[in-house]
């Protein structure tokens, strides 16, 4: 039962959020900071309803950080409410453009100056990219990406899509990996404390000096890094399981 008030509340709150993001952007359409004000807006409605607790190590990373690509593992929809309070300043991210198409949160997304990319059109995936490499340099800003490309609905990190290393090395700015612990398999929604996230914000990985040579290597080593990461987090909140 607490369950289906849960999923009901959650709803009637992303429809109020939405249009309050949207208010917010319409004031100011398209600022590359919308996306981080937004973001807080969801993240605080979404957990406080669904009675998620998220803990968060190394958000000293977050602070008066320089432009540069931000990566997170991508484990549902939820991840709106577990890493929409960590968007960092002036930071907006890149989904699919079929998002635009969600009523009201699409229209949101897109006024909050996010990057829509049609994966479907090489060509126009290119495009997209050199634009986001442009703001980067010229903009002051950051870009958020989930490499994965899709939801692991508990499958484990997926394999990355080079899209976002890609993006880094062209602009030569760091890349930024953010790991979040598999929460879904022990979210229980009927529960008053529903489950915890543990979230670590990893230090800045260079790409000053890297060519296309080095995408492959680049690309191994953060994943290889994120899963270790990842593992750690899932085995720090092993005790929490029992208790």
């Amino acid at each position: 039962m607490l369950k289906i008030f849960r999923v009901v509340m959650t709803l009637i709150g992303f429809m109020v959020v939405s249009l309050l993001g949207t208010l917010l952007c319409l004031l100011r359409p398209f600022n590359p900071d919308n996306t981080r004000l937004c973001g807080r807006m969801f993240s605080f409605m979404g957990l406080k309803i669904l009675g998620m607790r998220v803990s968060v190590e190394g958000k000293h990373h977050l602070e008066n950080l320089s432009p540069c690509v931000v990566i997170a593992n991508h484990q549902d929809n939820l991840d709106l409410f577990v890493h929409g309070g960590l968007v960092p300043r002036r930071t907006v991210s890149v989904g699919k453009k079929s998002l635009k198409y969600l009523p009201i949160f699409g229209q949101v997304y897109w006024l909050a100056g996010n990057i829509m990319i049609d994966r479907s059109k090489s060509q126009q995936s290119i495009d997209a990219m050199n634009a986001v490499t442009a703001a980067i340099r010229q903009h002051d800003t950051s870009i958020w990406v989930f490499p994965e490309g899709t939801r692991s609905r508990g499958r484990g990190l997926l394999p990355f899509k080079k899209g976002a290393f890609y993006m880094a090395m062209q602009a030569q700015v760091p890349i930024l990996p953010i790991c979040a612990s598999n929460y879904l398999k022990d979210l229980d929604l009927n529960r008053w404390q529903a489950g915890k996230v543990s979230v670590r914000v990893l230090e800045p990985i260079p790409t000053t000096g890297l060519t296309l040579s080095d995408l492959p290597e680049l690309i191994r080593s953060t994943h290889d890094r994120m899963a270790q990461e990842i593992k750690e987090l899932d085995q720090d909140m092993m005790p929490d399981k029992t208790s």
